[in-house]
């Protein structure tokens, strides 16, 4: 989402870097510059101004025009700054277990509601929770239907009433929760294309009757501005609570994330990383900043990471690799926990340096990754773990099976007998150095 803004804020920083020593007027020149770059990325005006008067302060100071490196000091502050931007000091309640709590998730038709129903639910579940989806959108029959399915994707089970009465849904839904033991609902209201007088009435009436522990307002992050703006006119009626911004792995500048939480004062909680049931992640200020100056977000890898691989397995991967008995079966299954993570294009993001011309250059084919699984696949049991056996025979019917060329089958078992060899001396060296490469 920050391509642009990064790329400029870069060429702004590689510049002030340039330079031994720093003017005032250098200084005040970048501040433009910076100032410039945000309102582009669709920032409110006021937002950057206030941003630009603190950063430009502190830049200014002694300590920056005492620096050896007066540019890495400036950037250090707008980290700092940008983190202040988004962070929130307010911790996020704990919804305790023993009792039945509510969240209530809000906003305008097309936010992503529904499916960020589903995800929060897949997230509370992993966290011992008995979730309960409602289906509280009385204008929408399609959101009811597709709540079911995201409810039966997930196993979760869907409470809906057929009524156009949101203050029976409410009530129904928790009772049928006590009777049920479900311990946490999570309702999916209906949304407009425009914030109206009657909308409102009908949360205001489900608010009454619920006393949610959350109102979460659902943001489109694509939509800039406009989802800043519809937040604050939210908020002004029911008080919400915190932000879900949705849609965060698409093209847009980027200003609703920078601009959202400084003008609602209302914590960013969760961000939707892309359409899949399993991303939504916890929003982090500083991992936020870190990506927009390019420096990645190494703990977010690291946490998608721990999330495919289980320590059992990861202890048995590394006894394979120590063995030289890693198989094209084992690198079927790596290949597949690496895809859990997500696009490959968004996890090189997260590297630091990701902004770097080279690997903006380097094409991220998903494509590709299914034709090697398709190869792979295509592969009898004994042939994928013991890939000397495959003669020339076998290569043109795994061709053939897999719907792909003979030449992409010899490319991968070339590739594969290249990245064995990699690990074989890799373990030697390790075993010269002592033992001490960590991971081994």
């Amino acid at each position: 989402m920050f391509e642009s803004l990064t790329e400029k804020l870069g060429s702004i920083f590689s510049n002030l870097k340039s330079r031994g020593k720093l003017s005032e007027k250098e200084i005040k020149k970048g501040m433009r510059q910076i100032k410039l770059a945000l309102l582009e990325a669709d920032v409110n005006y006021r937002v950057v101004k206030n941003f630009i008067k603190s950063v430009q302060e502190k830049a200014l100071g002694q300590e920056v025009q005492d620096s050896l490196t007066p540019g890495q000091q400036i950037i250090k502050i707008v980290n700092n700054e940008l983190i202040n931007l988004m962070a929130s000091k307010k911790k996020p309640q704990t919804l305790p277990p023993n009792k039945t709590s509510k969240l209530m998730l809000v906003g305008l038709q097309g936010s992503g509601k529904t499916t960020t129903c589903a995800k929060l639910a897949i997230k509370y579940k992993r966290d011992n929770y008995s979730p309960l989806l409602v289906a509280a959108d009385i204008y929408r029959p399609a959101a009811i239907d597709q709540l079911k399915t995201l409810g039966k994707s997930i196993d979760v089970p869907v409470y809906s009433k057929d009524t156009k009465k949101v203050k029976k849904i409410a009530k129904g839904a928790v009772k049928f929760a006590q009777d049920n033991d479900h311990n946490l609902l999570l309702f999916d209201t209906a949304g407009r294309l425009h914030i109206d007088e009657k909308m409102m009435q009908e949360l205001k009436v489900m608010e009454k009757v619920l006393e949610p522990d959350e109102i979460f307002y659902v943001a489109d992050a694509m939509t800039g501005q406009d989802a800043v703006n519809s937040a604050q006119e939210f908020d002004s009626q029911l008080n919400i609570s915190g932000i879900i911004l949705t849609k965060m792995d698409g093209d847009a500048r980027g200003g609703a994330a920078l601009s959202i939480k400084s003008v609602t004062n209302k914590p960013i909680r969760y961000i939707g990383v892309g359409e899949k049931l399993n991303q939504l992640e916890k929003f982090h200020a500083d991992r936020i900043a870190s990506r927009i100056l390019g420096m990645g977000d190494v703990l977010s890898l690291i946490e998608k990471a721990e999330s495919a691989y289980e320590q059992e397995e990861a202890k048995k991967l590394e006894e394979k690799i120590r063995k030289n008995s890693f198989s094209l079966e084992d690198f079927l299954d790596q290949l597949q926990k690496i895809r859990k993570m997500g696009p490959l294009d968004q996890l090189v993001k997260m590297l630091p340096g990701a902004q770097s011309k080279l690997l903006q250059k380097t094409d991220f084919d998903e494509s590709e990754m299914n034709h090697i699984e398709a190869i792979i696949r295509s592969m009898t049991k004994e042939e994928r773990l013991k890939p000397k056996i495959i003669n020339g025979s076998r290569r043109q019917r795994i061709a053939r099976g897999s719907g792909t060329s003979l030449q992409q089958v010899n490319r991968l078992l070339k590739q594969f007998n290249q990245m064995k060899s990699m690990m074989k001396k890799f373990k030697n060296q390790k075993h010269k150095l002592g033992g001490n490469l960590p991971g081994f």
